[in-house]
């Protein structure tokens, strides 16, 4: 019997920053969701990534552009800091028919691990349609360990990222079954909603 190859996804990956907009400096955003969710997936992925500045309205036509070429899961990058430019939560939130709030809670109580300047950030996560849109911080670093979750010194999960908990929200809004490396992200969920090998 062959092995049940993994379902094909789409991923928005959008990366928001006036400067490496216009080439100012170089983005380190859409390099790094990248990287981190080739490591973290076994599906086959498509990516759908986007460069844009810090206009809301900008920002909140690409999400439902992403959401209608048939990304399940988009992740931002940038943008959601309390500086007057910081506008990728309300361009979220304009767009959401539901928000997830667990999901910001979670990226706030894994960065605030790390700098107390955490409680600052504004990322937000919200469904549109069959989408799931989560707002991540603007660093590489503070992207991987929002979405990994913080590890003992012996490997041992000490909290869980927030990436544990989205294969399980992409299968109650109808997307792909997302398939995890453990050792990267183990994804959960309830004992009835795993697929056999």
């Amino acid at each position: 019997m062959s092995e049940r190859t993994p379902d094909p996804v789409t991923i928005g990956i959008v990366s928001i920053s006036d400067r490496a907009s216009t080439g100012a400096y170089e983005d380190k955003g859409l390099p790094a969701l990248q990287d981190w969710l080739t490591r973290a997936l076994k599906n086959p992925i498509r990516f759908e990534p986007r460069l844009i500045p810090d206009e809301q309205a900008t920002i909140s036509q690409t999400l439902i552009e992403l959401v209608d070429a048939g990304c399940a899961l988009m992740l931002t990058t940038g943008g959601t800091g309390p500086a007057p430019r910081d506008v990728t939560p309300e361009a979220t939130l304009a767009v959401a028919d539901k928000t997830m709030p667990g999901f910001g809670e979670q990226m706030r109580q894994i960065s605030l691990a790390f700098v107390p300047t955490a409680i600052l950030s504004r990322q937000v996560a919200v469904i549109r349609g069959q989408s799931l849109i989560i707002n991540l911080p603007g660093q590489p670093k503070a992207i991987a360990e929002t979405l990994e979750g913080l590890k003992a010194a012996d490997g041992s999960q000490k909290v869980h990222g927030i990436f544990a908990a989205v294969p399980y929200c992409i299968d109650l809004i109808g997307g792909p079954y997302l398939e995890t490396h453990d050792a990267v992200c183990k994804a959960f969920r309830p004992k009835s909603a795993v697929r056999p090998a």
